[in-house]
């Protein structure tokens, strides 16, 4: 394997290859959000050995409002460090390194769920909502925005105290950052608007500085970016290109592509790397690394997206989670 063994450096973080375990949601916590002794022994599992270079946890809440589904992992309080901590403890087994997302729901949040009204950047039904009969959510106001800034910030806070790696800020998948950033979603006349890429991914900005602020300058941010909807009236490759960067100039260390606002598939798209499209017209954009995730089942199929420069990194999801073993059974080191 020429390209995945090789080393690769985030910011001061050396990786031991470039393979990824993408975040991936297990419904393990307990029903308060907390780390859970199922939840630990997973990533144990998986970074048994040293074969993965960067695990990335799943998505944890950064408050209630932004809470996405039960048994998801909480990053809302300090008392949640504690317990992040003892899932670092198992996911950094044998030097693997990892990471923490951190996200908002927005609109894909429930009331049946959090116990408070969903809200978006605008009054609009989240394009995948189950729910015909549904109210729309509740429109952000600008200091409600701040606030959610904030709240992005003291969580990367919260990981970093944890001892995770990095923080990825979530921004992809129709949660709440890819909803300013869709026009789908986002039909707002602020200077959050629509209006210009520059006005859709002003919160993201806004959130990088945050954390970027509270976490410091040495430690590892990412981002995962929902870069294009794939749909018509939605974002396009173009802006995604745009937007990332933006995002470098920000001070993003690492950008992790992915789907936007109808999910982390691509409507017929079979070919491993669902997004190389987008991720390859991102790479030749900016000059920060780069991860692919979507259908790749061999490392061969990752050796070949990364000698074809689609990606810096590999992400490699759905066969991990399967198969706890399968970076073991498929590098050769």
């Amino acid at each position: 394997m020429k390209y995945l063994n090789q080393p690769i450096t985030i910011n001061h973080l050396t990786l031991n290859n470039r393979l990824v375990m993408p975040p991936m949601a297990t419904a393990k916590s307990t029903p308060e959000g907390k780390f859970s002794e199922a939840l630990g022994e997973y990533y144990k599992d998986r970074a048994k050995g040293g074969y993965i270079g960067l695990i990335i946890t799943e998505h944890s809440y950064i408050s209630q409002q932004g809470k996405a589904s039960n048994g998801q992992l909480s990053i809302a309080c300090d008392s949640d460090i504690e317990g992040l901590a003892k899932l670092v403890k198992a996911a950094q087994t044998d030097g693997t390194k990892v990471m923490a997302q951190i996200n908002h729901a927005g609109s894909a949040a429930s009331a049946d769920i959090t116990g408070l009204e969903p809200a978006a950047p605008s009054s609009v039904k989240h394009p995948r909502s189950a729910n015909a009969d549904s109210a729309p959510p509740q429109e952000l106001s600008e200091a409600e925005i701040a606030q959610i800034v904030q709240q992005f910030a003291n969580a990367a806070l919260r990981a970093k105290k944890a001892g995770f790696d990095g923080v990825e800020i979530h921004g992809s998948h129709g949660y709440l950052l890819n909803q300013f950033y869709s026009p789908l979603t986002n039909h707002r006349t602020d200077r959050y608007s629509a209006a210009s890429v520059e006005n859709r991914v002003r919160i993201h900005l806004e959130v990088i500085a945050a954390v970027r602020k509270a976490v410091g300058d040495d430690y590892p941010v990412a981002l995962r970016f929902g870069g294009c909807d794939y749909t018509a009236g939605g974002s396009t490759i173009e802006d995604s290109k745009k937007a990332c960067l933006l995002f470098e100039q920000a001070g993003i260390d690492l950008l992790d592509i992915s789907g936007g606002m109808y999910g982390y598939m691509v409507s017929d798209c079979k070919e491993p790397g669902y997004f190389q499209d987008m991720s390859s017209a991102i790479k030749q954009a900016v000059s920060v690394p780069v991860i692919l995730t979507g259908g790749i089942q061999t490392a061969q199929e990752a050796e070949l997206l990364l000698e074809r420069s689609a990606a810096d990194l590999i992400g490699v999801g759905r066969a991990m989670l399967k198969n706890a073993r399968w970076a073991e059974e498929n590098l050769t080191f």
